[in-house]
């Protein structure tokens, strides 16, 4: 039998239909808090240094600490929503959130910062798997994949949101509101869901707990996530910046990237042993390795893990552009990002409609193919004397795709899984997900930066500029991540060659697009893979469950 069936132990029945609408409200303002809290921080790093008196390491901890422990435990958190009680597991996270928000918001050196930051991540991830599975656990059928629709434009949405929305707060206001609006929202998350939400569990759940497991799954995905986002800062095998950790630091040689992403490997392969001896015994496991029995969630995570690759890279690479070579601010940067928000959001109505007419997987392939004709028609587009205006059309198209692809791509993936295990399910494709976007983050910064250094030093050169004055000039504006090309164009005496590295800039910003879109079309086949190879029917798991 398939994983819609109804004797898969749903969830409690008793809420009426409008009650579930408006606890999917709660659910996606809880989502959207965690997806715009990974983002908004960006713009108010510079106030942060300023106010708090951080090192540049220090403040390269406070925007990757919650990534990372984020994306570490969402396995484990969907696992523990299983056994625990989904909305309980929701619950808590939000508490955990919203508590570390306020440590954040009120924080008097760096390091209490970053140890907000990391409690906010341990947060969000006991909150996003949490969020799919009660989903998955309270809508059914048509009602289920509008449910998804909706998540899906809240992650698209609020991405881009973030920028925005921190921008407002640190020009307006202060920082410390980037953290501190998380109060009053987590309160109001926690009593909508608390009032609206219908609590879901395994009711077989085995007695036990799969501890080693757990530690090897954080070790590996730390290990890896932290090799991905870090590779560009400090060297991917010699050292290039000092590494250090609240005053710590390493000594010169050997780069901890290629340390943490060879004791990543190593953990998750120790991982992958124990849970196949867990399974083959029946202890109990974090991992249920039948759940890659189903095709539909097998090969809906291949999908979903590829164009999480390409989907959100161009978050990073388009905003700097905005700022360093249009000159806007960081609250212009994130107006001019705003379309993408409107797109994804349009195409959550749109999506309730579309899908029952043309079928869930060609949702998927038009929203992936509208991904890929919005960045690259933004590839195409920019111009070191462009505007916003130019971009937002594309912006807009990118956007629809990303609403229609990542929440249908979700419904696919648990669509076959039992109610029982959609905490589990959900966990795994949320860390898929995870990966695959730090993965894309870290491809699209090699491209971009890589693209930057070789494109301005060889134009440099060729305007007559002496070798070591363009390795120098090349090293800043590679170093500033591009912030040195304003006031590089202010200065009568370096105007020249701050023209010279807007052009690189956008060069450099039109090929990661590229790379982006190249990404996406990668997906898009591994979609259309996907809609050959989806049965009529998939057994379900639930038959063969072992009480």
């Amino acid at each position: 039998m398939t994983g819609n069936t109804t004797t898969q132990a749903p969830a409690d029945t008793a809420s009426s239909p409008r009650t579930r609408w408006w606890g999917l409200v709660a659910i996606s303002l809880g989502v959207a808090l965690i997806i715009v809290d990974s983002t908004i921080v960006n713009v108010a790093i510079p106030s942060v240094i300023q106010d708090l008196g951080i090192s540049s390491s220090d403040a390269q901890w406070v925007q990757e600490t919650y990534t990372l422990v984020f994306a570490a435990l969402l396995l484990v958190a969907g696992r523990t929503g299983d056994r625990l009680g989904r909305r309980r597991l929701f619950l808590m996270g939000t508490a955990v959130f919203t508590l570390a928000s306020v440590v954040a918001a009120t924080a008097a050196s760096g390091a209490l910062l970053i140890a907000g930051r990391l409690l906010q991540g341990v947060g969000g991830a006991m909150i996003l798997p949490t969020s799919l599975s009660l989903i998955n656990a309270n809508f059914r059928g048509p009602d289920r994949a509008r449910a998804f629709a909706v998540w899906g434009s809240t992650i698209g949405g609020t991405a881009a949101l973030g920028p925005l929305l921190g921008g407002w707060l640190t020009s307006h206001l202060s920082w410390r509101w980037a953290f501190g609006i998380n109060l009053p929202l987590g309160i109001l998350v926690a009593a909508g869901v608390f009032l609206l939400v219908a609590e879901s569990k395994d009711p077989h759940a085995e007695h036990g707990v799969d501890l080693l497991g757990a530690v090897l799954s954080v070790i590996g995905f730390t290990g890896i996530v932290f090799a991905l986002i870090e590779g560009r800062t400090y060297g991917w095998w010699q050292i290039e910046r000092p590494f250090s950790v609240f005053g710590a630091r390493s000594a010169e040689g050997l780069s901890p990237v290629p340390v943490a992403l060879a004791l990543g490997v190593l953990a998750l392969g120790a991982f992958g042993a124990v849970e196949l001896r867990r399974n083959h015994q029946g202890r109990t496991a974090l991992l249920d390795l039948r759940l890659f029995t189903i095709p539909s969630f097998r090969n809906g995570n291949i999908v979903a893990g590829v164009v999480s690759l390409g989907e959100f890279g161009i978050l990073f690479s388009l905003p700097l552009w905005f700022q360093n070579v249009l000159g806007y601010t960081a609250f212009d940067a994130g107006l001019a990002l705003l379309p993408l928000a409107v797109g994804s959001f349009a195409a959550s109505g749109l999506s309730a409609v579309l899908a029952p007419r043309i079928g869930t997987i060609n949702l998927v392939l038009a929203g992936i193919t509208c991904e890929i004709i919005g960045v690259a028609g933004i590839g195409l587009i920019l111009s070191p004397h462009g505007s916003g205006w130019q971009v937002a059309p594309f912006l807009l198209i990118y956007g629809v795709g990303v609403g229609w692809a990542t929440a249908q791509i979700t419904g696919i993936v648990l669509t076959d899984i039992p109610v029982t295990r959609s905490g589990q399910g959900s966990g795994i494709q949320s860390t898929t997900r995870q990966v695959g976007s730090a993965l894309g983050i870290a491809l699209l910064g090699t491209v971009l930066f890589t693209t930057l250094g070789t494109d301005l030093r060889s134009t440099l050169l060729n305007h007559g500029t002496p070798a070591d004055r363009a390795s120098a000039l090349t090293t800043s504006v590679q170093s500033s991540a591009g912030t040195s090309i304003q006031p590089l164009l202010h200065d009568p005496a370096t105007r020249q060659a701050g023209k010279l590295a807007r052009e690189s800039f956008t060069t450099a910003t039109s090929v990661a697009a590229y790379t982006a879109a190249g990404a996406l079309t990668l997906g898009l086949v591994a979609a259309v893979r996907l809609k050959r190879r989806l049965a009529p029917t998939n057994e379900s798991i639930a038959t063969s469950r072992t009480p």
